[in-house]
């Protein structure tokens, strides 16, 4: 087992994080920018805390500009939030394949986030809460943000699997 980093004045240690995981509602400015423009904006959305996880933000599908969504094949199947369907994000100048996913009817306990679309800030140009770049979650299979606030070590750097 890792030995979680003592968190600063101000920070969350990741280690504080439930299991199962937690949904809560978020009140903050979050951006998602590919191929030079923004192309997702708002100022509600929700974070999924999970032990050893940086959050992962869940964005209303309504906040993202026309036509940067599209379906994208397969699906895979997370045992706290039901099945996930993937979106590839568009722009004129840029393709991030199945760099976005959403649970259309997941398990009673995220309903809240039925629709809504996570974005794996690996993918695009950069994705901001409240200002600061995120910076993605090691390893590239999972889609945590990590900013200043957060403390770790996170699930994703090698040696992690058996968290």
């Amino acid at each position: 087992m890792p030995v979680p980093d003592k968190p600063r004045p101000g920070q969350e240690s990741v280690w504080d994080y439930p299991r199962p995981p937690r949904l809560e509602e978020f009140a903050g400015a979050i951006t998602v920018e590919l191929g030079g423009q923004t192309i997702a904006v708002t100022d509600r959305a929700w974070r999924v805390l999970e032990t050893s996880h940086p959050p992962t933000y869940y964005l209303p599908r309504s906040c993202f500009a026309d036509g940067v969504l599209r379906e994208a094949a397969g699906a895979s199947w997370c045992e706290w939030k039901g099945q996930a369907r993937y979106f590839d994000l568009v722009t004129p100048s840029a393709v991030a394949s199945r760099a976005a996913w959403t649970y259309p009817n997941p398990t009673p306990a995220f309903t809240a986030i039925a629709g809504a679309v996570a974005v794996m800030p690996a993918s695009v140009d950069r994705c901001t809460v409240d200002g600061e770049a995120v910076v993605p979650q090691p390893g590239g299979f999972y889609g945590g943000w990590i900013t200043s606030w957060i403390a770790g070590p996170f699930k994703g750097v090698p040696g992690s699997s058996g968290w």
